[in-house]
Formats: C-alpha cells, structure tokens, sequence
C-alpha cells in the first residue's frame, strides 16, 4: 500500500472516531527464551535466546523508549513448569520460562540506557523477608530516578515452594492474606522509617542524617516479625508504582485495596468490561489504571500481516504451550487424549485463568481445541492488520472494556516492537490517542500526572513518619 493511500485510510478511519484517554503501553517481556508465545525463540530472525546479554536488555530499552512506551513490564516466576507429565522435560525442552534470569538485576543499566522509560519488575510476596526486599526497590527506584514499578505476586507453582523448603505451596487465599500482612510490612519501612527531612548532607557540620529524624518501625503479625529502621534513605517515590495481577475474588480484594494498576487477561472485551467495572467500583474513589494482555502482528498491509502471522505461527510450539498452561490452570493435560473433555479441578494455581478458560471454552474445552486456539504457542489470539487495523482494534478494546492501555507481549524480537513502533505508533499519535513525548518527573508521576508519591487514601499513607 503507497504511503498517501495509508494516510488517506488513518484520516478517514479517525474522522469519525469520538476521541478516547491517552491509551498506555508497556512491552511484556521476562528474561527467558520462551516467555507467553512458546517456540518464537527457534525462529530465525528472533533474538529472545541473547537474552543472558546485557546489550540485549540495554538495546531493547532504547528501543521501547524511542517508541515512547510507558514501561517494560517483567514478568517472573520462581519455580520451574513441571505439572505437564509430572516432569519439567517439555519446559525445559521447549525453553519455556526456564532458564530464567532475575528480573531486577537487569534493570540498573536498561535505567543508565534510558531517561523516561519506566520498569515494572515481578517478585513474589511468599518467598523473601519484607526487611530485605525493601532495600532492593529502594535502591532500584534511587539508581532509576523514580522509574520502578512492582508487580505483586503471590505465587502458583508448587515447584517454588519446595525450592524454598516447603511441601507445597500455601492456600491461595492464604497466599493473599501473608500478602495484606506483607504490604503492610514493606510500607511502614519505605514510608515511616525516614522523616523527608532526615538526610542533611551536612559537611560544614558533619551531620549526614539527623537519628532524631529516623525511626525503627515495629511491625507484629501473623507472619513477620519486623523491628528496624529501614537501611535506605527516601528515595524519589519511597513505594515503587505498585501494579497486581490477580483476578479472582481474593485477587481483585486485593488489587482495590493496594494496586495502582491492575494487569488483566485479554479474553473478550464484554468478559473485561465486567472485571473492570467491579475493580473500579472496589478501588473507588482512588483511581487505577487497567493493563490487557495482548499479542500484535502488524503488517504494512493486511496480506503481508497473514503472510507475518503465518510465518510465525509455523514456529509455535504445542508442547511448549501445554506445559506452560498446565502449570497456570493446575491441569495436566498430558493425562488426556486430543479429544477427551477436560474439567478443570480444584488447584492451588492460577484460579483467574481456570475461570476464564471455562467461560472461552465451556464445557467442550478438548486438547485439540486448546492448541487450536493456540496460534502462536498461546492462548491469546493475536490482533492482526495493517497499521490502521491494529489501532483500530487498540482503540475498539479501549472504549469496549474501558481499560488505559495494554501490555504488549513479545512474539518475535526485536522485529515485532519494531513493527508496532514504526506503524502502529504513528496511527495513534495521528488521532490524538498516543504521546508524541515524555512528561517529566518519575514513574507514578508520569503515569497519573500526580506527585511522586502515593495519594492519601492509599493505605501506605497510614505508615507515614
């Protein structure tokens, strides 16, 4: 298609379009080979298998924030997918999400790269001492300048708790009530241990902090037992961005309760209008920012989009994206036949995802019909256009489930980032629903076009000095 009759189809396709909230977006991405499309890394352009290079990270990073993205949302899990045939063979075999790096360690030199971009980091509330884990986000906001982000998880694989020396893994909702505690916890140390005016810096007098202006924080519950002042000095947002995943009952109690922004599963639009209508009114009147998964191939036409998706689709790995649903949903599927029903049991993993996959699939849900709809080694259905398509279908979920923005999985790298930047982005900006720069300040300030810090109806505000 000439570039005047693309123009031509982004002028008259947003003519009509009422204008909608600034869309927001992250690239989704972990330090793996194979993160949610299984089997991309084997394609031969794909460069995910460098992922143990810290050029790759720091090239990836210049590259989002050229693209004007909000943030890198990394994801992680502690734990290896061995519930396919009992054994970690097919995630091993198929690289996916194993080997895995820490997502944290990455993070100080994508920052050094980069001025603006913004960095969700994953760690798990079940497994690591609050005292401990709040220094680390304290040093990684001071060494971002306000750029870090957490996605809080509780956990789903009971590979991780026999890791960490347990038989298995708590009760899901008991999962979510150490994290209450946890939170807790970790905001009495990041919010109360240090007055703002602590740090004096004061050479003339000798005096770098002033002890009357810090204070040990003495927190007593169920799980922790915390008394000490907190090793770090304020940094830029004391409590990174703080983002939840959980969409079951307990998941969405808690996101109302804790998140800023909440990641949900891209499914139907109708399915994520409800759940964001019900994490809205839990949240109200604080207000959060609702995050859809999904997966982009964009073509500079519609046919060469096919002829894109057809090409990486021949890449997709069926084991790969058994193991990995296996391990989410608490099914082992390679106990069934290609066309034996399935019913989803009572587990201990991801209960957000069983739900949703009873209501895509209903009772009929079969092996066969799961790997069907896994096109590109996933559940979730790619959007696939030209540029004005994608934007189109972008914009279409926004106004449809009202969510702000989308976290953009990977598919093959660094080409599928590079395609939406270079044809995607521009249709956006066109029609008024994309930055074409970066406001100042950090993350959350960024984000919610705040102060750095968190509002006063949060309940961290509670443990302030």
């Amino acid at each position: 298609m000439r570039v005047a009759a693309l123009r031509a189809r982004r002028s008259s396709s947003s003519s009509g379009t009422p204008r909608v909230r600034q869309i927001r977006l992250n690239a989704f991405d972990m330090a793996t080979p194979g993160h949610i499309q299984q089997g991309m890394w084997t394609h031969p352009r794909d460069t995910a298998s460098n992922y143990a290079r810290l050029d790759y990270w720091t090239g990836l990073a210049r590259l989002l924030e050229r693209g004007l993205f909000d943030g890198l949302f990394l994801a992680d899990v502690l734990g290896v997918y061995d519930v396919y045939g009992g054994s970690p063979a097919a995630a091993l075999h198929g690289g996916v999400q194993v080997p895995l790096l820490d997502p944290l360690l990455v993070v100080p030199a994508m920052a050094a790269a980069t001025t603006h971009l913004g960095f969700g980091v994953t760690s798990n509330t079940a497994y690591e001492a609050p005292y401990l884990f709040a220094r680390r986000m304290s040093t990684l906001d001071h060494l971002t300048g306000g750029r870090i982000g957490w996605n809080i998880v509780t956990g789903y694989l009971d590979s991780a708790a026999r890791a960490l020396g347990f038989d298995s893994q708590m009760r899901h909702d008991d999962r979510y009530d150490l994290a209450d505690e946890y939170m807790d916890a970790v905001y009495a140390l990041w919010e109360g241990s240090w007055a703002e005016d602590a740090v004096k810096r004061d050479t003339a007098g000798r005096v770098f902090t002033d002890p009357a202006r810090v204070r040990a924080i003495a927190h007593e519950g169920r799980q922790f037992r915390i008394k000490a002042m907190h090793l770090c000095e304020p940094s830029p947002q004391r409590t990174p961005v703080l983002y939840q995943a959980g969409a079951s009952e307990r998941g969405r109690r808690f996101a109302a309760r804790h998140a800023e922004c909440v990641f949900v599963n891209g499914t139907r639009p109708d399915i994520v209008a409800r759940l964001v209508a019900d994490l809205r009114g839990r949240a109200a009147p604080r207000r959060i920012l609702v995050f859809v998964g999904a997966t982009v191939v964009v073509g500079r036409t519609e046919a060469e989009a096919q002829a894109i998706l057809a090409d990486y689709a021949a890449h997709a790995d069926a084991e790969g994206a058994l193991a990995h649903a296996s391990a989410s949903l608490g099914i082992d599927f390679a106990r069934y036949d290609m066309d034996e029903p399935i019913e989803g049991q009572p587990s201990q993993a991801i209960q957000s995802n069983v739900e949703a996959m009873k209501r895509m699939a209903g009772p009929a849900l079969t092996k066969r019909r799961l790997l069907e709809q896994s096109v590109l080694g996933s559940r979730q259905p790619p959007i696939v256009g030209d540029p004005v398509q994608v934007a189109d279908e972008l914009m279409r979920w926004m106004a449809a489930a009202d969510v702000d923005g989308f976290n953009l999985s990977r598919t093959v790298m660094p080409e599928c980032l590079e395609s939406f930047i270079g044809l995607v982005v521009p249709v956006l900006q066109e029609r008024g629903v994309f930055k074409t720069g970066y406001a100042p300040g950090t993350y959350r300030e960024k984000l919610f076009a705040a102060g750095p810090r968190l509002p006063e109806g949060h309940p961290a505000a509670s443990h302030r000095f």
